[in-house]
């Protein structure tokens, strides 16, 4: 849900740019860049905002992808992008037109926080299913046991094994924490072979009840952080998100790039 200040934002906007959605900034931590700002221009956007709507607290601000625009992050907002004298604002996506086809600029900059982030998940906190011998690739998988997408990926996994590609599994119950789902994953992550739960469960068989410490809720809030809204949601080792189910002849080549 949007927080009244977020709103406030919105309204402040969208009598000029009423068709741009500000769905797209859902992130729980900002960007990083050291991209060099003008003073007079930072200062101007600043003043400008702080005129307009005192209460939002400015993190920083950047040059944007597109020559002339200034991307605007605050700890109580969403991004924005403003013109060098603050007058002019957009709330909204930037896409990229390129040889890769039409690119979202902010999932683009999302990628390296991903790759980062998922790499100092410790492998025993996840459930993972591995290939014979040495993996060519691996998978991340936000993952719902109750998710009927997530169940028809599962399926799948057999066949990304298959070409050396290894499926870490990382918990994100779509109903939250305390829900019948959530204590389903409590008991597969606390079980004595977890993928052999985690297969149970997939194929809608019950298992033991099992209660212990388990790093499901700091899972969920890392998805929630790296933009994952719904399941399934896979994650190459580049930080790519692919959302929702594929096949695995659509996985591979993703996987083993």
């Amino acid at each position: 849900m949007y927080s009244p200040r977020f709103s406030a934002l919105r309204a402040l906007v969208a009598p000029l740019f009423a068709t741009l959605a500000l769905s797209s900034v859902v992130h729980a931590q900002p960007f990083k860049t050291a991209t060099f700002v003008d003073k007079a221009v930072e200062q101007a956007i600043r003043s400008s905002f702080k005129r307009a709507r005192p209460d939002f607290q400015i993190i920083s601000i950047a040059s944007s992808e597109m020559p002339g625009v200034y991307r605007v992050e605050m700890s109580n907002g969403p991004t924005v992008f403003s013109s060098p004298d603050g007058k002019y604002v957009l709330a909204g996506k930037m896409y990229e037109f390129g040889g890769n086809g039409v690119v979202d600029i902010a999932e683009k900059r999302m990628e390296p926080q991903r790759k980062a982030l998922l790499s100092q998940v410790p492998r025993e906190d996840m459930i993972i299913f591995s290939p014979e011998g040495e993996a060519k690739g691996a998978l991340y998988v936000f993952t719902d046991v109750d998710c009927g997408f997530c169940q028809k990926l599962h399926k799948e996994v057999p066949a990304l094994n298959a070409q050396g590609i290894e499926v870490r599994y990382l918990a994100y119950p779509r109903q939250g924490v305390g829900t019948p789902t959530f204590n389903k994953m409590v008991s597969a992550w606390c079980a004595d072979d977890r993928a052999a739960a985690m297969n149970a469960l997939k194929t809608r068989r019950p298992i033991a009840n099992k209660q212990c410490q388990t790093p499901i809720i700091g899972q969920y809030e890392l998805g929630q952080q790296i933009g994952v809204t719904g399941t399934p949601a896979i994650i190459t080792e580049n930080g790519e998100l692919i959302p929702g189910y594929r096949p695995a002849e659509q996985l591979i080549p993703q996987a083993l790039r």
